[in-house]
């Protein structure tokens, strides 16, 4: 709580200095091995035991580029171990970072339970001394208001005077988490002057960007929501207008790229939006309706994008009928299930609704993903084919759900001849060139491409 940057200067000193990060997913477990490498000994605390065997084993949970290698080389070292024990980690850390999950119920509303859970754990075992940060995205006032009470109720101690508190949001994307931790700006803000000097000088030892000061926590809290409501809007509007360019017989694409020639226009493209992004808003908007205040945008963004899984639907719909059949036993092979594109990663992702929509309108499904294995994808409960080729004979229309990079270099041709004649192409990601699909016998369509939907 009271160490300075040149207090962690150097190997000798930080390997003294004990760390637990709490929640060991897709960005908790990175961050503990950037911390491990920086050498800091470092404990992986997580309530799933199949994560804590697999790390004591050296092999991730899931894929991210770099973090195997980094893992088996600070396990080697003995920098970095896991745990499902709160007793065994949390009285010796000098720090302890909550990494935890932050989801909304289906009502749409704030989930802090994993994260209330967490901090009573982590108050019956914490000791005096101890810098706190919290990384997990959470509305704002939530760190001052629920992990500060819980923790101080069930430990005894006073944040600012026994313990410090401070928070930094994460920010980075599956598939270069490792590199986005390392080089972006870090946001801190904290309690006090001295949990925030504590902070700075910890966050320094693997972030290479720069450290960006807010003067409260409240702010820092509201920033990481902000950039995610921020792109959420963006996405909203790319669909608003790529509905319209359908019906006017506008290629969407080509506007865009003509329209961010103007230095201060960033048109996004259009698709369904997956991830994190549909979740952020609802954590705001949690906060606002507390305050008595309507976010009127985000909630329109929200539902303006919870509208594009029917409106796949239906591109896939008017495709089929074109073919002169009903959606009703006809087969749709999708291609891509990862929330977003070239990452092996389905939380969060709203193809899921869409293979569902499609299968209760009556459809064949078949799904692939190059990412995952056959087995992989019935286990997600995914109704998978084997091969690619398998996936797509005999169907009638070929969805491609998710713009991986494999996805833009498939042979029509044998595809073609593939599937049922004539077929059709739905491309949500714009990974095919209209005019090479309708050369090779495809009835086309693609979200926000109006020229080929006349």
């Amino acid at each position: 709580m009271k160490f300075k940057e040149q207090d962690l200067a150097g190997l000798e000193e930080r390997e003294k200095c004990k760390v637990t990060i709490i929640g060991c997913g897709r960005m908790g477990l990175p961050t503990a091995c950037l911390f491990s490498d920086a050498g800091f000994k470092v404990t992986c605390l997580d309530i799933n035991p199949y994560v804590v065997n697999r790390i004591n084993k050296g092999m991730t949970p899931f894929v991210e580029p770099g973090l195997s290698t980094l893992l088996k080389e600070n396990l080697r070292k003995a920098r970095i171990r896991a745990t499902t024990d709160p007793k065994e980690a949390i009285p010796e850390s000098d720090v302890i970072v909550f990494m935890v999950d932050t989801p909304v119920d289906k009502k749409k509303r704030s989930d802090y339970t994993n994260l209330e859970e967490s901090c009573k754990e982590v108050g019956l075992n914490l000791r005096s001394g101890t810098l706190v940060i919290v990384q997990s995205t959470v509305g704002p006032s939530v760190t001052q208001t629920l992990v500060k009470e819980s923790l101080e109720t069930s430990s005894g101690l006073k944040a600012g005077v026994d313990f410090g508190l401070a928070y930094s949001p994460i920010r980075a994307s599956v598939g270069r988490v490792l590199r986005d931790v390392a080089t972006y700006a870090k946001i801190v803000a904290a309690i006090d002057k001295q949990s925030l000097t504590a902070a700075k000088a910890f966050l320094k030892t693997i972030v290479k960007g720069e450290l960006v000061e807010v003067d409260d926590i409240k702010t820092a809290e509201a920033t990481k929501l902000f950039e995610n409501i921020y792109r959420d809007v963006n996405l909203a509007l790319a669909n608003e207008f790529a509905g319209f360019c359908e019906k006017a017989g506008i290629d969407y694409i080509a506007a865009q790229k003509a329209a961010n020639t103007q230095p201060y226009c960033h048109l996004l493209k259009p698709g369904i939006v997956s991830g994190h992004i549909p979740k952020d808003p609802y954590l705001l908007i949690s906060e606002a309706e507390n305050l008595n205040v309507k976010l009127k945008m985000t909630n329109m963004a929200r539902r303006t994008n919870d509208e594009t899984v029917k409106h796949a639907y239906n591109l896939v719909k008017n495709a089929i009928h074109l073919c002169e059949r009903p959606v009703k036993r006809s087969g749709v092979a999708v291609l891509g299930v990862s929330y977003r594109p070239n990452v092996k990663e389905t939380k969060g992702t709203l193809v899921t609704d869409l293979v569902r929509l499609l299968r209760r309108r009556g459809a064949r499904v078949t799904v692939f993903d190059p990412h995952y294995s056959y087995t992989e994808l019935r286990e997600l409960g995914f109704p998978a084919g084997r091969t690619l080729a398998r996936t797509v004979e005999g169907a009638d229309c070929l969805l491609i759900a998710v713009g991986h990079n494999k996805f833009r270099r498939l042979g029509l041709r044998r595809i073609q001849v593939l599937m049922k004649k004539p077929a059709a192409i739905v491309d949500l990601a714009h990974v095919i060139n209209p005019q090479i699909a309708e050369k090779e016998g495809f009835i086309y369509r693609g979200l926000g491409r109006g020229v080929w939907s006349k």
